[in-house]
This record gives C-alpha cells, structure tokens and sequence, in this order.
C-alpha cells in the first residue's frame, strides 16, 4: 500500500534526500501574526517586573525596625543643629559605658563584648567554624589569618590611650586592606580635636571603650571590649618557635622570653598599630569600626573620603585632575583651605599596585598640609603604610632641598611615609582626589556666627531598566529674608551597604540630581557625576528663598555574580545563625528609613496587585486539585478497563466464556470499578453459566504467554484530549474509548501506576485553569467560575513563561534619601509623588541639554499636560505597514 513502507525504504529515503528529513525534522518556525511593535512591546512588559519591591526587614518579627519605621514615618523630616546628633550619640555612648563598668565592677570581672567576641570567634576558627568577626556573610574562605588574641594589658607594659595626643606619625597601618581609613585618620590628626571627638568614652582598667561614627546621616555609637589579635601565636601553640626557644642555652624562662619579643608592643598586633609601642588608640578605634561594620573584612577597601565622612559627619565630592578647569582657582580657594574647611585624601586611580617614582598605585594618601613660599607651591603628604615615599623632586635627599628650606619645613629625611611634592606634581601624578567639606564655625571665636542646620528625608523608589528623570521628586522650601541668598549644601545618597556586607542584593545605583526653581524649566545647578564613590553626591550652591525641586535621575546596574537576599538567606540561616542575626539586624535598621507611608493611589495599586496575586495562587491550587481529580479518573478508567479485558482473555482460554460475557457493559459505575479495583476481581462472568473447576495458574499463565507468542501485531490504545470532560465509565469527553484486541479477542495489560499518565496530559493551561474575576474565592479548593470570567488570566504573568525575563524580572528597588544643610535659614523637604503634584510640573522633566537626544524634544515641554488627549495620534506601531504609512501622512 502506498500508505506504508519498510524499514529499509526509509533509509534509502533518508540517504538521498537527507535535506528533507532534516527540514521535516526542524521545520522553520512560523512567524507570529503579530506587527513587531508589540512584540517589542509584550517583551518590556515581561522584561520588568509587575510587582516591584524589595525585602525592608530580614529577620522575622522584628520589633526594632517596626518600632522605628513608624517613627520615621511620624517625623519624616528634622531641621536640627549639624551637630546635635553627634551630642545626642557622645551622651548615649557614655551612658553605655558607665552602665557597662558599673555591672563589671560589681562582679569584679573584666568586660568581654558578647556581641564581638573575637577571643571565641578565633577558638571556633581553630576548629574549622567560620570566623565570623573576620569574614563577611556572603564568604566561606578568611584570607586574615592572625595566630591569637590578647587582652591590652597582656601586650603592653604600660598602654596609653594617648601618648601626647594622636598625630599622623602614630598610624601604622596592619594586614587589613583599609589604607583609605588609615589615610582617614591621618588627615584628621592634622586638627587635633576630631579624633579625640570620635573617642568619646573609656574606661581602661575595665577594658571598655566608646566610639562614634557618621551613619546614613546621624550618629551611632560602638562600644568594644579591650581584645586585640596578635600575628604570633602562643608560646604553647607555637611548636616550631618554641623548639627554637627552648633550644637557647642558659635562658631562665624561655616562655616569658619569647613573650617579651614576640607578643609585646604595638608591633605585635595583626591590624593597625601605632607608632609608639605603648599607644592603642589606633588599634582600638580600628577594632569599633570594624564591629560597627559587622567584621574586619568588610572594611577592607575603600575612598578616603568616605573613612573622612563617617569620622567627621562631613560631605566628600571626587574631583579628578583632569577635569580641573581653573588649577589657580583650585589651589587658592580649595587646597590652600585644607585643614580648615576642607580635608583632602588622593590616590592614583590606575595601574595594578605597582611603583610610579614611589607612588604605589591603587592606594590612598593623605594631603597633610598645604604652603605656597618664595615662589615654590608645595603640598605634604603621607603614606598610612609609614613607609615608601615618593622619588621625584622634593623627595627626600634630592637636589632641592637646602638648608634653608629644610629649616622652613621643619622637614626631616626618613623613610617615614612622609613627604613633599610641588603641585605641579600633585596633578601629574594623582589622578583623583577626595574633597570632604567640614560644618565647622568658619570663625570658632564668634560666637554670633550662624550653626549649620540638618534636614534630611529617606523615600524608596523603583528604578526602571531606562535611565532618565524619576517621576517621584524631592521638594525643597527654602525660609528666609527674601532676596537675600544663603549658603546651601544639598546631598543625594544611598544607603551604606558597607554595613550590611553580603545582603546588599543584585543591584547597584549611581545616583545624579538636578535642582530647579519650583515649575521652572531650566535647572539651577546640576550634581557632578561621582564614578568611583557611590554613596553620595552632592553640590553646593547659594540659594534664594524659594520653593525648588530635586529631580532625580538613578542608574541602576544588575550583576549576575551577586546573590539575591533571599537566596543569601536560606544559604546561611543554618550554618551561620548569629551572622545573619547581626547583619540582618543592621539591615532592618538602616532600611526602615526608606519604609515611606503610601499615597492613596499606591495603596489601591497594592491592594489590586494583592488581590491579583492571591486570585492567582488560589486558581493553581484548585487547579492543583483538579490535576490531581483527573489522574485517579483516569488511572481508574485504565485500571477497570484492563482488568476486564483480562477477565474476558482468560474466561476465553479456559472455555468458560459465552458471547453474552464476552460483551462489556458500558453502564458499569464509578463505584463498582473501585470496588474491582479494591477487591482484584470484576463480575464479567454471567451467573448462569456452569461452574468448572478453576485451571492452575502455571496452566492459565503458560497460555497467556502461549497466545501472545502467536499474535505480535498490536492496535495501540489512545485516550482522547484532556480538555473534554468526563462522561460514563467506558467513555472519556462522551467518546467511547476503543479497546485493544488481537485477532479479535482483547489484549490483557499489567496494573497500571501514575506514571503511566503523562504529565503533558495534566499541566496548567491558561485556557481552562486560570481565573479573571473579583469573584473567584481563593480559600475554596475547587475554582468555580463565575460569570463574565476571562479564560486567559495568567498567561504571560512571571512565572508561567519560558522566557528567562519572565522568569526573573527587572526589579530595582533603591533607598534614597536627601539632605540639605544650610546656615541660618530654616529647610523643609518632601516627597512628591506622580499625580501629587501640578501637572504642569512635568516641563522639568526634559533631557540634560548635553545630551544627544536634547534638540529633538526640546519642544515636548508644551506638550505634556495634553498629553491624554493625544493617545491615539500619538501611539503608532499597531497597524500593518501601509496603513501606518497612510496614518502618518
């Protein structure tokens, strides 16, 4: 027949025409009937995600973030002195310590920190367990390695907190990579009241110190216990170095010995070390910043100005030598104010740690001083390393260097860290600086002199894939004389992520702004774009009174490399219970700041898409259970339908049957096949007919086998669509289900199981599972559908689809906040959200006028409030080619 062939036909058609078994193979895919617009168009709908948002609180239950998210929301903004939270952290941090000594000293023990234990954290490190006050959340292997842990009284013969003060010269800095907090305080020694600020409260016979540090725009305090690591282990633990020892001939106390020369003094510590062997300011305010940061090893790496912000409350702004335009301008007006109102750090920005005449690329320097003399402008600096300096002109022992000016320096040779350089130099050799503005008195004496005032407001904002203005906005209400301008710094910063190192998410933000006069269209000023320092950007302007607008523009960038929180989450709760606990703390805390309360149309939006998702999540269940209904209909059609065509094969072989039983009735209910089911045996036999005795059953068995050994050709046995319905016992979708036979005589099957039912046959369908109605009650097991409900509800919802964006949106959920300080006026900021505002606001919202696109919209502005009535002229892309070619003129 022309309908079949053999076996060895198909191969010879395969061989010479093998290009048409391949295109039958993979035939091409057949194009939508869609125009290419809206496929662009359903892509970015898949792409982003419909429910944006990210986790505000990590740890469950937790009443502190609760308890201050309601409070933010309470008193969203504050327009207090500069300096207030810093005197409200300094009178929290002493009353720690006071309560700490006075419980220390009624037990007369010592005070041990439970919460930065790293005398047990380093015990548990001995025994393979992570060390938590070394690594972070989201590593398994510690690159710091120290060898053991002492209290200060064991390593120092006499220890000084201070030893005439803390100067540049006493930083020292360790194994850690934290050069640019090194530099940090180097720079800050130059005035020397800031780092005496920062420690604030001691008591050294007890072992506790208090600290405080710059968070997010307010104060925190840190108190730590006096516990330092060591680079050299113990004498008993140090098996090749106490055979040395003990090999020494006439030593009295060879432990004591290798003590005194191996775990003593300042040069003993693993970390930073000062200079003198007897001081331990450094070391100690090295181990608070590490603890307020959740371990030592989320400080490593970093900007100057940002160790400079957190010690001083101050604003960091990058300038890059390259882009200077007025060098005079830069050296008169800013670097000649260093140590007054402004400190400065620098790095050379390239290079991969090499030498460039002395200069170690990648690392962070500190501008110690700043001097313009006979005619020679010379700049100071220092390496927090205390060692390795530059080689060029200047250095030391070069040429210019005389008596005189050796003198006028007050300048001593030494490979100390210390050195000079012309600023001809400077730029040429360090390509980027940090400029920190301070909010000190410019006039200390005056005690008329306006305070700097503070006030500052936190939101969160979902940023989209396109980067352009948000339409959410901060608004500034500037109070004071009018026509008199004020001196105002205005900054737009991010969260520090640095404290919650290992939770920070996919994403990363660069953040931009632009102020405008309130509805007017041209900005004011625009915020310089930061590109190595994220956490911040700022500008400073004089301002009129006035109403302003703070447009934001925020970049985000998805790395593949991060993980999300809630897979770092399910990673670490088990094995890394008390880091998750800390860091997850800090977490909570830092995010209930962006917790805002929502606009009326945000919360019906929540509502709907809450209520879209639990109708969703209740039709896949009841789908679940009707999956489930349909498999044991089915698996129970197949199982009474082969155990009757077995009953009727063997009544043939033993001649029991008659044509009355060899018929199957079709009316056979649902009841009586679970009871053959239950039971193995079915009542196809007709009553009357005589009773024989029963045959063996090696007998019935060999002529089963007997009977399939002659018949091998077989009709396979099909069910029809799953999506009819189940109608009698023998029918499935009311169509009689064909039965298997040989010769005549049915084929008998084995016991079927659940996996003989595809699951093809029973996957979701959007057609018949999916709900599209309010009225669908996802409580009840069973979907019952409800007139007007759509079929299609959740097609293409995330989730449901193959494409990999589907599967995993877009969703970039930012915490942002805004300060502004300003001298002698008061500040009020607010957030305006779309539609809160005039819609004829919506003219700020135009390109950057350096920007390519800028010309062609620079007429939109006008267009904007009418922008509703014009959807129909206005959207294109829906038509076939030629009628939008007509509908385009």
């Amino acid at each position: 027949m022309a309908s079949q062939c053999s076996e060895a036909d198909v191969v010879a058609r395969t061989s010479s025409s093998s290009s048409a078994v391949i295109m039958r193979e993979a035939p091409e895919r057949r194009a939508k009937k869609q125009p290419p617009q809206q496929s662009i168009d359903e892509f970015w709908s898949r792409f982003t995600t419909k429910t944006p948002g990210k986790p505000f609180t990590i740890l469950p239950d937790n009443f502190y973030a609760k308890r201050l998210a309601a409070q933010r929301r309470a008193n969203p903004s504050l327009n207090q002195n500069a300096v207030r939270s810093y005197e409200e952290a300094v009178q929290i941090c002493k009353e720690k310590v006071a309560k700490i000594v006075s419980e220390c000293r009624r037990v007369n023990q010592k005070y041990r920190d439970m919460h930065f234990d790293i005398e047990a954290d380093f015990n548990q490190s001995l025994k393979g367990i992570t060390p938590d006050c070394l690594i972070g959340l989201d590593e398994n292997k510690c690159y710091l390695l120290p060898k053991s842990v002492k209290r200060i009284e064991d390593i120092f013969q006499d220890p000084q907190f201070f030893v005439e003060g803390a100067t540049a010269n006493d930083v020292r800095q360790g194994k850690e990579g934290d050069c640019w907090l090194m530099s940090a305080l180097c720079t800050l020694s130059n005035m020397p009241p800031l780092i005496e600020q920062v420690c604030c409260a001691r008591d050294e016979q007890v072992g506790v110190y208090g600290f405080v540090f710059h968070r997010d725009g307010e104060w925190i305090s840190e108190v730590i216990d006096d516990k330092l690591y060591l680079i050299k282990e113990d004498f008993h633990d140090s098996l090749l170095e106490r055979e040395k020892w003990l090999d020494l001939q006439n030593r009295k106390n060879p432990e004591e010995e290798y003590r005194a020369v191996m775990q003593t003094g300042s040069r003993a510590l693993y970390f930073a070390q000062c200079s003198d062997p007897n001081e331990t300011w450094l070391p100690l305010l090295e181990k608070a910043y590490a603890k307020a940061h959740g371990d030592y090893n989320a400080i490593s790496g970093g900007f100057v100005g940002e160790g400079i912000e957190d010690l001083t409350g101050g604003v960091t702004t990058e300038v890059f030598g390259t882009d200077i335009l007025d060098k005079e301008k830069f050296w008169k007006e800013e670097l000649c104010q260093v140590n007054k109102q402004f400190l400065f750090g620098c790095a050379q920005g390239s290079g991969v740690h090499g030498k460039r005449k002395g200069i170690i690329e990648q690392h962070a320097y500190s501008i110690m001083d700043a001097i313009e003399m006979d005619g020679e402008r010379l700049l100071k600096l220092r390496n927090p390393w205390g060692n390795t300096e530059w080689s060029g002109p200047w250095s030391d022992g070069s040429e210019q260097w005389t008596a005189e000016w050796i003198q006028k320096l007050n300048h001593k040779f030494g490979d100390d860290g210390v050195f000079w350089i012309s600023y001809k130099d400077l730029l040429r050799n360090y390509q980027h600086f940090d400029r920190t503005r301070l909010f000190v008195p410019e006039n200390p004496d005056d005690p008329n002199e306006p305070k700097w005032k503070v006030t500052q407001l936190w939101t969160s904002l979902n940023i989209p894939w396109s980067v352009d203005y948000h339409d959410t906005k901060f608004t500034i209400l500037l109070k004071g004389e009018p026509g008199v301008k004020k001196n105002v710094v205005i900054v737009l910063s991010q969260l520090d992520d640095r404290y919650f190192k290992g939770l920070q998410g996919e994403y990363e933000f660069k953040l931009q702004f632009r102020l405008h006069r309130e509805a007017e269209e041209d900005y004011i000023v625009r915020s310089p774009a930061n590109y190595y320092m994220r956490r911040s950007v700022s500008t400073e302007v004089d301002l009129e009174p006035g109403a302003y607008s703070v447009l934001l523009k925020i970049v985000a960038t998805r790395y593949i490399d991060l993980k999300p929180v809630e897979e770092v989450i399910r990673k670490t709760c088990r094995g890394r219970r008390d880091k998750l606990l800390s860091i997850g703390l800090s977490y909570d805390l830092a995010h209930a700041k962006g917790q805002f309360k929502e606009s009326e149309k945000e919360r019906k939006e929540r509502e709907a898409a809450e209520k879209k998702a639990k109708r969703k999540m209740g039709a896949k269940a009841a789908h679940a259970a009707r999956r489930q209904q349909r498999l044991k209909q089915k698996l129970r059609q197949k199982r009474r339908q082969s155990k009757m065509e077995e009953k009727r094969l063997r009544a043939k072989i033993e001649g029991l049957a008659t044509p009355a039983s060899m018929q199957v009735e079709n009316g056979m209910s649902d009841d009586e096949a679970q009871t053959s089911d239950d039971d193995g045996e079915t009542q196809g036999v007709a009553a009357h007919e005589p009773v024989r005795d029963p045959p063996t059953t090696s007998n019935t068995a060999s002529a089963v086998q007997r009977f399939h050994r002659r018949n091998e050709s077989t009709q396979s046995l099909s069910f029809p669509s799953r999506r009819g319905t189940a109608g009698t016992d023998n029918t499935v979708g009311g169509t009689e289900t064909p039965r298997l036979q040989v010769n005549g005589l049915p084929l008998p099957h084995r016991k079927l199981s659940l996996s003989d039912i595809s699951d093809d046959d029973l996957s979701w369908d959007s057609e018949l599972d999916a709900p599209d109605s309010d009225d669908s009650d996802p409580e009840r097991g069973f979907f019952q559908p409800g007139p007007g409900m759509s079929a299609r509800e959740g097609e293409g919802e995330e989730g449901d689809s193959d494409d990999e964006f589907a599967q995993d949106p877009w969703n970039a959920v930012c915490v942002v906040g805004l300060r502004v300080y300003s001298k002698g006026s008061e500040v009020e900021i607010k957030v305006l959200r779309p539609g809160e505002g005039d819609p004829g606001d919506k003219k700020e919202k135009l390109l950057d006028v350096d920007d390519s696109a800028a010309d062609a919209t620079k007429d939109l502005a006008g267009l904007e409030i009418g922008l509703e009535g014009e959807t129909e002229e206005l959207h294109g892309g829906t038509e076939p080619v030629g009628v939008e070619l007509d509908r385009q003129g």
